[in-house]
């Protein structure tokens, strides 16, 4: 048993463990410990140690010690246990680190509860109605529509980074949270002690990066849909928006509109003249951004220059297919760097160059056609070691790519992130979700828990991807209520496979999904709250600086702006569009009125663009209560905060 004080961490090692205990940014501590011969280096999420002050090491002599930074303290017991204590509570960890025959350790890290009210919130995306987490069984693992972004904020005043992008599980249990590894090397997290919400969140975002300026374009409305398969299509959307006045600043190449997954290029039989299209989407104030798959086909002209050159991912067993989407394939190693620069080489000559600057990097889980994620090896160890990583390194890649040709306020949409995506670009969206009610109001905890997770940028499939009829009356209802909602989070993308599926194109078309194609109600409605959008321009500018200065999430909960009401930090169904707006979705088909909570501390008055004032006479609200309020289908109820 021995303690020792190594520059400014402290050490502790007994017979095969090692324990680190060292600061890492203000009021933090990262810990790791392994059963390996000497620490491993990877910092994985966090960046380079950046320095604290006043930190303070006591008793080493081999009694108790303790590390002290700021608001934290941690101490040690003779028998390796380590305490954690903040502003407001203490929390016991104990680590458990078992051999993997043959190879490395499976790890699982306990904390003893010590509150069982205590609530968790953060952890990235998952397609459940729970902001609260407490409870919850989650998987660290990234699959279509879930990305595992594990950092949590706790209401006991901490904020928790498990720094493992190994596949695993985190249990937020009544009596104790764990977290699990199920092949790693080493422990290995990042503990913050804060007053409020929000410097938690800053101090997290100052160790893992901050996102970059959102580009003007982002500010307002996009267009999708599965997919403009030609040129023309897609121009005579355009071209149409245009027409009708409606302000449009970025619509999609979807994908399969190349001729091999692997090519990254246009397929010239149906996009014949990429230049003149952007050239004609410039002059129309229209950014065009292009679908990239991670996906690389054996008939691909790259493949096999690429499979000579280990630049795609392994397969310990099995055939070397990981998915099967209009052909066999696999995925680059994004973990791999030489990978990367080659893929960003093809998307520079085909895409890049021809004035195109923001790419829609989808599949980035990846995604398997069968999720045995101990398959699979990258270049930077085995995918149930490391795979948690690939979405950021896929994110890496293109952002890398683009700093090096001069290009500022760099954003890509993705299909995932893992901690620290943040910093390369990564515009989040949830993937392939239903469209469903039920699947709507699971996207408001997931992009209220994902931008507590450090990941500001987030964005969602307005109406849903899987199906909607836009004939169809219910359809109609929920399309309208997810657009009003749309034009209040981070980006505001209209995409969907719309059903029915039209003749005489190419398979992978869904039906019409444009703005007009719901009738003349809906239209009207859409029309209403592109406008909400656009008035909030140099609001939603504002939220963006925020973001990009202080990584503070763009959509908050309650209780992040409002942390002393009590109440807040019980609310799911609102949240606050920055610090100006409270927003209450509507979330259930044929209901016309709502309970909305106004927080304490603030006075409120409905916001007159998306709701209609009596005699135009603002009403005042006191906060610290709620309120029944009309919510007739051509509006949202949406409060404006008085007293900021």
């Amino acid at each position: 048993m021995l303690y020792a004080q190594d520059d400014d961490k402290l050490v502790f090692r007994f017979d095969d463990h090692l324990l680190w205990v060292q600061p890492w940014g203000e009021n933090a501590l990262r810990v790791r410990a392994t059963k390996l011969a000497s620490m491993p280096t990877e910092h994985w999420a966090l960046n380079s140690q950046p320095e604290s002050d006043a930190v303070v090491i006591e008793a080493l002599d081999n009694k108790d010690a303790s590390i002290s930074n700021g608001k934290i303290l941690a101490t040690v017991s003779q028998r390796g246990k380590l305490t954690i204590y903040n502003s407001k509570g203490t929390a016991l960890l104990e680590e458990e680190l078992r051999p993997i025959l043959g190879g490395d350790f499976h790890l699982t890290t306990r904390f003893e509860s010590l509150d069982p009210k205590e609530k968790i919130f953060g952890m990235g995306q998952y397609q459940q109605p729970y902001l609260n987490l407490k409870g919850s069984d989650l998987e660290l693992a990234h699959r279509n529509s879930q990305a595992s972004v594990p950092f949590a904020v706790s209401s006991r005043g901490y904020g928790f980074l498990w720094n493992n992008p190994g596949i695993g599980r985190a249990v937020f249990g009544t009596n104790v949270m764990s977290f699990e590894a199920f092949s790693t090397r080493s422990l290995d997290y990042w503990v913050v002690s804060g007053d409020t919400p929000a410097e938690i969140e800053e101090a997290y975002a100052k160790v893992t990066g901050y996102v970059p300026m959102m580009p003007e374009y982002g500010l307002g409305f996009w267009q999708c849909k599965l997919r403009y398969w030609n040129q023309g299509q897609l121009l005579n959307v355009a071209r149409e928006y245009h027409i009708r006045g409606v302000p449009l600043d970025l619509i999609v190449v979807d994908f399969f509109h190349w001729k091999h997954q692997g090519e990254w290029s246009f397929d010239p039989e149906f996009w014949p003249d990429p230049d003149a299209m952007i050239k004609e989407l410039k002059e129309l104030k229209v950014e065009l951004m292009v679908s990239v798959w991670p996906t690389v086909e054996n008939a691909s002209e790259n493949y096999p220059e690429m499979l000579e050159r280990g630049l795609l991912i392994r397969h310990d067993r099995g055939l070397r297919v990981a998915m099967q989407c209009d052909g066999d394939i696999t995925h680059f190693d994004a973990t791999n760097s030489e990978a990367r620069e080659f893929v960003w080489s093809k998307v520079k000559k085909h895409y890049y160059d021809l004035g195109i600057k923001t790419f829609w990097l989808d599949e980035a889980e990846p995604e398997y056609s069968i999720y045995d994620f101990d398959i699979y090896r990258y270049h930077a160890g085995s995918n149930l070691q490391i795979g948690n990583i690939y979405p950021k390194e896929y994110a890496r890649g293109f952002y890398e790519g683009m700093t090096k040709e001069g290009q500022t306020n760099i954003v890509n949409l993705l299909r995932c992130a893992w901690a620290g995506s943040q910093k390369y670009g990564a515009l989040v969206w949830s993937g392939d979700i239903a469209s469903s009610w039920s699947s709507f109001r699971n996207q408001l905890s997931a992009g209220l828990n994902m931008g507590l997770a450090g990941i500001p940028w987030w964005t969602t499939d307005i109406g849903g991807f899987h199906g909607g009829n836009p004939d169809d009356s219910a359809f109609r209802e929920l399309f309208t209520r997810w657009f009003q909602w749309g034009a209040f989070c981070p980006v505001m993308r209209l995409h969907g496979d719309r059903e029915p599926k039209p003749e005489g194109q190419p398979t992978a078309s869904g039906a019409d999904n444009e703005i007009w194609s719901y009738g003349e109600e809906v239209y009207e409605i859409c029309k209403k709250f592109i406008g909400v959008r656009e008035e909030l321009r140099d609001y939603t500018r504002g939220l963006m600086k925020e973001a990009h200065e202080k990584g503070t999430p763009v959509m908050r909960t309650l209780f992040y702006v409002f942390p002393e009401d009590k109440r807040a930090w019980d609310v799911e169904t609102e949240y606050m569009f920055g610090s100006r707006y409270l927003v209450a979705p509507v979330l259930e088909p044929g209901q016309r009125k709502r309970s909305v909570y106004l927080p304490a501390g603030a006075f409120w008055t409905l916001w007159g663009k998306t709701n209609a004032q009596k005699d135009n006479i603002p009403k005042i609200f006191d906060g610290g209560q709620s309120v029944e309020v009309d919510c007739p289908i051509h509006t949202m109820p949406v409060f404006f905060r008085l007293n900021p």
